[in-house]
């Protein structure tokens, strides 16, 4: 298993990876994916310690082995090609050149026997004794032939050069794998032998490609860098674009809603608004016809008025509103009785000569 805690990766003001949380565990194999620049490789390289993060580490169980594809393809052009991808497990490559060179000495002492002894429990534990076989057998699965194997890396084309490097990575059954666009330059048989290689493959693997047809082949899960996270999903590179797709669609729905929503409640404050208003300006002509018709009024005194106490047809006769006595204002057409007390009574009239509003008060 590998794992980063909290792995922060800044380029001067940009940060490329912000507390990145992540696991992969064993029996799967993950598809690093991103848009160009999103991190990939550089990603690849924090795990196997290449680029150091500016915060946050890396977790691998402890006495598993990392192996990855290395990029370099003129690093080992002083090597035979049998003995590059057996370098792919540092530590069994160590063992053999150390017992070689034991049993090349001429004074051999026992020293050199209990160190020799040693070194082979080792060798034999990391099944050193199957090494070169195994080591064919990935070389000749890549389509590199036999007769090749001896040849040293500088002696081969570019093309083959990546099928060792790409055996290297491969070799000694690694308990973590990483490899960067490992499809890269290879032909079609080799990708085929690949894929069934990586799909027979009990531990962890990482991969980075643009192969989406390899991704799909091989991966269990796809891990999505976006916006400097990673986000896992279970599933090939098909059911990761489907769910991805889908997702973005329910995203644009809820966007979708969300705006009919606020126009809804901006539509409603309108109208409101628009309400309120209607009112305020009903209001204000009410208040503007009131004033204005108390404006009309004149507050009369019935002793300047022209009238009798007595009964009269031909007058304007008011007996008839409740309250109000017999009395008749020959200039005036009497409306109502606005009040009615100890200090008189107050009706509302009409100038007849000015056809004017008035207040009469007796």
């Amino acid at each position: 298993m590998i794992q980063t805690a909290n792995i922060t990766l800044r380029l001067g003001k940009k940060a490329l990876f912000e507390d990145v949380n992540i696991k992969f565990t064993e029996g799967n194999c993950y598809g690093l994916i991103g848009a160009n620049g999103a991190g990939k490789s550089t990603f690849l390289k924090i795990l196997t310690n290449e680029i150091e993060p500016s915060k946050g580490e890396v977790i691998i169980t402890p006495g598993q082995r990392l192996s990855f594809l290395k990029q370099d393809h003129f690093q080992y052009d002083s090597y035979v090609v049998l003995d590059t991808v057996i370098m792919g497990n540092e530590r069994l490559y160590a063992i053999m050149k150390e017992k070689e060179e034991i049993y090349a000495k001429e004074d051999f002492t026992e020293e050199d026997g209990i160190k020799a002894s040693e070194l082979e429990a080792e060798f034999a534990n990391m099944n050193g004794w199957e090494a070169e076989s195994d080591a064919a057998t990935l070389l000749n699965g890549l389509g590199i032939p036999t007769d090749i194997h001896t040849k040293k890396m500088s002696e081969l084309p570019a093309n083959d050069k990546i099928k060792v490097l790409l055996a290297q990575a491969l070799f000694g059954n690694p308990d973590i794998l990483l490899l960067d666009e490992p499809t890269n330059h290879l032909d079609l048989e080799a990708i085929r032998w690949l894929e069934e290689f990586l799909i027979n493959f009990d531990n962890t693997v990482i991969v980075v490609s643009h192969d989406r047809y390899f991704l799909n082949k091989v991966c269990t899960h796809i891990a999505d860098i976006d916006y400097a996270k990673i986000q896992l999903y279970a599933g090939n590179y098909d059911f990761w674009y489907e769910s991805s797709q889908l997702m973005i669609k329910q995203m644009k729905e809820a966007n979708k809603k969300k705006e009919i929503k606020k126009e809804d409640v901006a539509s409603m404050k309108c109208e409101e608004e628009e309400e309120i208003k209607e009112e305020d300006s009903s209001k204000s002509e009410v208040n503007s016809k009131k004033k204005q018709d108390d404006d009309d009024i004149e507050l009369t005194d019935s002793s300047s008025c022209n009238m009798k106490s007595e009964y009269d047809s031909d007058n304007n006769d008011i007996s008839d509103i409740e309250g109000c006595p017999k009395i008749n204002f020959k200039d005036y057409l009497i409306q109502s009785l606005i009040s009615k007390g100890g200090f008189g009574s107050i009706y509302k009239a009409v100038d007849i000569k000015t056809n004017k509003k008035v207040v009469i008060k007796t």
